[in-house]
């Protein structure tokens, strides 16, 4: 039985405004989520309403910590205060998870946009797939393809999962990066990844900035401050700098409440055979070599890596890469062999006296006396027709056959005469 007090406890519990960062805010969103949740997760999701004037967040917890189940707190609220725009770029195999798992735990609509269901979106009149009333999610590539759609929405909020994958937006020609980013730049974002620092500092910077791009200043300002890091005072700036966009739990943090299975390593100690022995010694002199013709030079370090973990396998494993390496090696040796074509020598060339006209002092009176002079001509063999080799392994530096014309003037006469010679 409901009285009026109660419908009064009711009507002030559903419509009553609660700090950013109170846990009151996100209790009515999630009373009926089938998630157990942790008080990570719940500081994570805090952290990202803490501000109101905020840009977003980078919630960076270690793997396994529930990541997507803080996304999903944060889906809720905005759901619950009838905010519809929301959008999710996520990896593509994992479009159908997370719409599973909204579904499933949260029980919040979504709605997968790819190239078939974009057009026929279109087909149904809305000339924009990306306003919907439902979540919507999508892959990195579509969201860059669909960019300027992306644009036109006004966000209520946007889900970037496996955000590393756009750790190098700092670079111009990583289209990708910078077109998502410039897609979501007026909205609110929550960038998830578990490692947000993996090769270098430049990196970070890289994720910071899509979320807010005055926490660091531009490149050079952050290389010359943060990028060469070499006392105490440098590390807490740095830290300092990122509190306000980036929250990151470790998994040595939360063995108070989550048990993890303690794993023990077994060691098995193999000794390979003589044979064996022997193999892994041929192909390690083989991969040390300066020059390798088997190897593209780009990749050469990735290959390396490649055959030392093959070899470390078994002889079975690596036997069939050696096998192909083998057969480019043939193939590139036939495709420089030497082409058949016919060569012409001197001893085939007929002496034959060659008459060319040669100017005279008379013909320009203002013109200097002529000397008798020699002329040397040159004349090579026809070269194949087939594609031009490399110029070290091309045959006909050593097949062409060269013959050398003299050409003398004639004492007696305003001509010269060509004798070959070889």
């Amino acid at each position: 039985m409901t009285t009026p007090y109660h419908a009064k406890y009711f009507a002030h519990e559903l419509t009553k405004r609660c700090a950013s960062d109170s846990v009151d805010k996100l209790a009515a969103s999630l009373a009926d989520a089938q998630v157990d949740l942790n008080p990570h997760q719940i500081d994570a999701a805090l952290f990202a309403f803490r501000s109101p004037l905020s840009k977003g967040a980078l919630l960076a917890d270690e793997v396994g910590l529930g990541k997507t189940i803080e996304a999903g707190i944060l889906l809720s609220q905005k759901w619950a205060e009838q905010k519809r725009r929301l959008l999710i770029i996520v990896p593509a195999n994992l479009r159908k998870q997370w719409s599973q798992e909204l579904a499933d735990k949260f029980f919040l609509p979504s709605v997968i946009l790819e190239a078939k269901s974009f057009s026929a979106c279109i087909k149904t009149g809305n000339l924009n797939p990306f306003n919907q009333n439902e979540i919507v999610i999508c892959s990195y590539h579509f969201a860059r393809s669909k960019d300027a759609y992306v644009k036109l929405v006004s966000w209520d909020l946007v889900i970037v999962d496996e955000a590393h994958r756009l750790r190098n937006v700092y670079k111009p020609q990583n289209r990708i990066a910078n077109a998502i980013k410039n897609a979501i730049a007026h909205a609110p974002k929550v960038l998830l990844t578990a490692t947000p620092l993996q090769n270098t500092l430049q990196e970070l910077y890289g994720l910071v900035s899509i979320v807010d791009d005055l926490v660091f200043g531009d490149l050079k300002s952050f290389k010359s401050q943060f990028c060469t890091i070499r006392t105490d005072e440098d590390y807490q700036a740095l830290r300092e700098r990122l509190k306000s966009v980036c929250q990151r739990t470790l998994r040595r943090q939360v063995l108070e409440y989550i048990r993890y299975t303690n794993r023990i390593p077994i060691t098995q100690e193999f000794v390979p055979t003589p044979e064996e022995q022997r193999l892994y010694d041929l192909v390690s002199d083989y991969l040390q070599r300066g020059n390798l013709y088997a190897l593209p030079s780009s990749q050469r370090k990735l290959m390396t890596l490649i055959l030392r973990k093959l070899l470390a396998s078994s002889t079975y494993a690596i036997s069939g890469t050696l096998g192909a390496l083998s057969a480019r090696l043939e193939t590139a040796a036939k495709e420089q062999a030497t082409p058949s074509f016919p060569t012409i020598h001197p001893s085939s060339f007929t002496p034959r006296p060659l008459l060319v006209p040669f100017p005279s002092a008379s013909t320009n009176s203002h013109a200097a006396p002529v000397k008798p002079t020699c002329i040397v001509l040159i004349i090579r063999s026809p070269r194949p027709s087939s594609p031009r080799p490399s110029p070290a392994s091309c045959p006909c530096r050593k097949s062409a056959s060269i013959t050398r014309i003299t050409m003398e003037r004639s004492p007696s006469s305003n001509h010269l005469s060509a004798n070959p010679a070889g």
